[in-house]
């Protein structure tokens, strides 16, 4: 607070003090003689005096005071007041009792505090005057405004910075880089508190800045970024427009040069030196060379190009994007012993050239680039490339096809070996000398089995193996008449019996395997056994054709059926070879159109009377017939009949499943109880076994004793099961052949039936007791179902009593 009040005096507080009291006294003055009143308030006198009211100075306070004492701010007074200290001052509002205080008797308002305009401008308060005695308002509240008054307390700020701004490189004198701006919170409506200018502090030599609007610009034309790329800049901005005592503050600018494409590209040596073997293959990178940019950026993109002509055939360049590098690579295979060293002249040039630099100089630059080639040792050089042989198909074994030759490139010049490849001459058709490089046949050659035989021939140095060349070589086989001339076909024609002489009976065409280079030529004739024939002619129609024509009226296949017409068939040659052929001629019968109809070959017929679509459909019903049967078949066997006599009585009928309880014994309609109650009948059971008694079999016999003649389960080791194990066997074997039938058949085993249930075991299989001890003529009784089971018992039992005897 101190720091704002430099360059403040007492005066200047005195003379805010004497204006202070000259408006206040304008202001009494006024206001007396204006009074407060309103147009017809009721305070108007008539004689045009009025109301007094309130009498105060006008209020205004000076920021940032720093005296011991309360400020004095101004005095409110009531024109009512006499000075008797009846009357009692208060004020409220903003800062009242705080920072404001009043003297209740005089109206007197102090600041108590120091007050900053830069937080608040103004404070807005409300004055009262009361009666002391009673407490009454003797005047209307109103309202009054304590102004704060400024005073140059704040510095000038940049509130924007740090500040950073571009130029480009060697831009003309004058060239704006950028604006700052600063910030004085002081009154601007007041004095010169907020009245900014500007000023360079540092870097003045290069840039200067406009007073008023901020502006930095270039003070220099040649600011070159490769000398020095930014600047640090100071600004300071000061109020009081610059006057002594003002304010300051100041901002650092940084400035960067930007690039532009004033330099050109320069290589670093004006000779480069590589070396590379002879044998490297096309496209293989010889070296990389660099031209160096002081720019940045894409200012620094270049190509390169090879300028001499010897370079350009034998070399390519290329530029690698992310290195700006230039990459030498052999275009032409290269040859030690052809030359030895290459020059090569590589220039480079920058991509984007501004226009305004070019009376700078020439934005390109070139080096030498020197290639010495390195000696290797060289498989040998097949001379001259030629690929290709011909050899005659007839030539003998060990003939000369043609001969390969190869070189060793070194200086050395090493003898070669050759040989040939046999994967590729696996039946080793030919043969090469390994000294002279001569291939011979190996075998007898066909030309109708290969035309064409590809081989690879080796080419070696002598001392050294490993050193091997390759070549591939065709081989054409040139045809010789050594195949006749044979039907295409073996013939066969057909002729009605009542045929004219001169009518077509067959055209004859020849095939020959060989190729003569001029072309096929045929001749045709009928062979010497054929000379005493005069039923048929042939005509030779010059096309490597002939017709066969009859040669007399009519024909009679009683008589004769079949002809067989031999025909001598020639070539051009040279040699001319030949051949006899037979055509096979039938006399059939026609209708009167001349249509077949029947011959003596029944096959014959059956060709020429049935089309393919016949034969095909005559297949497909004797297919559909086979179908048919077989299904009749599968039919029958699924619904055969299982009826069997008495004796073969299906044993399923016997197991029923109830899923009801019923009503026991007296309920007779849901199935016959008969069989059942037979077990108990006892005295019936006795009479007709025809063994007991009278009095065993009589009704007062006691019930539970008649039961041990039940069977009982008691395994015997001499009971013979075989009558029930065929019978079962049969059953099974019948049930597995009937595919149609669920498997009712199967097996259950009554272990135990319970303790309460009279009868222990219904199953006869599994008696354990001798037969002597028992008696099943009962089972007679049980109803048919039971009736052999009966038979098979009694019938066991009677082999028993015999042997017994």
């Amino acid at each position: 607070m101190a720091k704002g009040l430099q360059g403040f005096s007492w005066t200047m507080l005195l003379l805010f003090c004497a204006i202070q009291e000259l408006g206040a006294w304008a202001m009494h003055t006024a206001v007396e003689g204006a009074g407060l009143g309103q147009p017809g308030d009721p305070a108007l006198l008539a004689g045009g005096r009025v109301k007094r009211g309130w009498v105060w100075n006008q209020f205004f306070v000076v920021e940032e005071y720093t005296g011991t004492e309360p400020l004095y701010v101004g005095k409110i007074h009531s024109d009512s007041d006499e000075g008797d200290g009846s009357i009692k001052y208060t004020i409220s509002g903003e800062g009242a009792g705080t920072i404001f205080l009043i003297d209740e008797i005089t109206g007197d308002i102090h600041a108590t505090e120091r007050l900053d305009r830069e937080q608040k401008t103004f404070y807005t308060l409300r004055a009262q005057a009361r009666d002391r005695q009673t407490d009454q308002l003797l005047e209307p509240e109103s309202e009054f405004i304590i102004k704060v008054q400024d005073i140059n307390d704040s510095e000038p700020r940049f509130l924007e910075g740090p500040y950073i701004g571009s130029v480009a490189e060697l831009s003309p004198i004058g060239t704006s880089v950028m604006q700052v701006m600063a910030s004085d919170a002081d009154d601007p409506t007041y004095g010169s508190s907020a009245r900014v200018v500007y000023s360079v502090l540092e870097g003045e030599q290069h840039f200067t800045v406009d007073s008023k609007t901020g502006v930095i610009r270039t003070a220099v034309a040649d600011l070159d970024r490769e000398t020095q790329d930014r600047y640090e800049v100071v600004i300071r901005a000061t109020d009081m427009a610059g006057q002594l005592g003002g304010l300051s503050g100041s901002t650092t600018v940084t400035i960067v040069v930007t690039d532009v494409n004033d330099n050109p590209p320069r290589f670093p040596q004006k000779m480069y030196q590589f070396s590379i073997v002879e044998t490297a293959p096309v496209g293989t990178a010889v070296g990389r060379v660099k031209a160096e940019d002081s720019d940045v950026g894409e200012n620094t993109d270049m190509t390169y190009q090879v300028k001499d002509e010897e370079g350009v055939e034998m070399f390519k360049v290329t530029t690698d994007s992310n290195t700006q590098e230039a990459v030498i690579t052999v275009q032409k295979p290269l040859d030690y012993e052809s030359k030895k060293v290459h020059t090569v002249v590589v220039e480079a040039l920058n991509k984007f050239v501004d226009p305004r630099f070019v009376d700078l100089g020439t934005f390109r630059d070139q080096t030498i680039v020197r290639v010495s080639v390195l000696d290797v040792d060289e498989p040998p050089e097949f001379r001259p490339p030629s690929n290709l042989m011909e050899v005659q198909e007839d030539a003998d074994v060990g003939s000369v096809v043609g001969v390969v030759t190869a070189l060793d490139p070194d200086t050395a010049n090493h003898p070669v070996r050759y040989a040939i490849d046999r994967s590729t001459d696996a039946e080793r058709i030919f043969d090469i000398d390994a000294n002279t490089g001569a291939i011979v046949t190996g075998k007898v050659l066909d030309r109708e089995t290969a035309g064409w035989h590809n081989i690879t021939v080796l080419a070696m140095e002598a001392d050294n193996h490993s050193q091997v060349s390759r070549a591939s070589l065709r081989i054409r086989i040139l045809d010789v008449n050594d195949n006749p001339p044979e039907l295409a076909t073996p013939y066969e024609a057909a002729v009605c019996e009542d045929a004219k002489p001169g009518q077509l009976i067959q055209t004859i065409s020849v095939v020959d395997r060989d190729e003569p280079q001029s072309g096929h030529r045929f001749y045709f004739t009928l062979a010497p056994e054929a000379t005493n024939n005069h039923h048929f002619s042939l005509l030779d129609i010059k096309d490597n054709t002939a017709a066969v024509h009859t040669q007399r009226m009519g024909f009679n296949r009683q008589e004769q059926d079949v002809y067989l017409l031999p025909i001598l068939v020639v070539d051009s040659g040279p040699p001319a070879l030949s051949s006899t052929g037979t055509l096979t001629i039938r006399i059939c019968g026609c209708d009167s159109n001349g249509a077949i109809q029947s011959c003596n070959s029944t096959a014959y017929v059956v060709s020429a009377t049935l089309s393919p679509g016949a034969l095909i459909a005559l297949l497909v019903c004797i297919l559909i017939l086979v179908v048919l049967v077989l299904l009749i078949l599968t039919l029958k066997r699924h619904h055969k009949s299982h009826l069997t006599s008495e004796d073969d009585e299906d044993m399923r009928d016997n197991v029923i499943k109830y899923n009801d309880e019923g009503g026991g014994e007296q309920d007779t309609e849901a199935y016959d109880m008969s069989a059942l109650r037979s077990l108990y009948d006892f005295s019936e059971i006795k009479g007709g076994d025809g063994g007991g008694g009278p009095g065993e079999g009589g009704p007062s016999g006691n019930p539970a004793s008649e039961l041990h003649a039940l069977p009982q389960w008691v395994q015997s080791p001499d009971l013979d099961f075989s009558v029930f194990r065929d019978y079962i066997c049969r059953k099974v074997e019948q049930a597995d052949e009937d595919l149609s039938v669920p498997p009712y058949d199967s097996f259950q085993t009554y272990a135990f039936e319970g303790s309460d249930s009279p009868v222990p075991s219904l199953s006869s299989i599994n008696t354990w007791s001798s037969g002597s001890e028992q008696d099943f003529s009962y089972l007679g009784g049980w109803g048919p179902r039971f009736r052999q089971l009966a038979a098979l018992y009694a019938g066991r039992r009677g082999e028993e009593d015999s042997e017994e005897s």
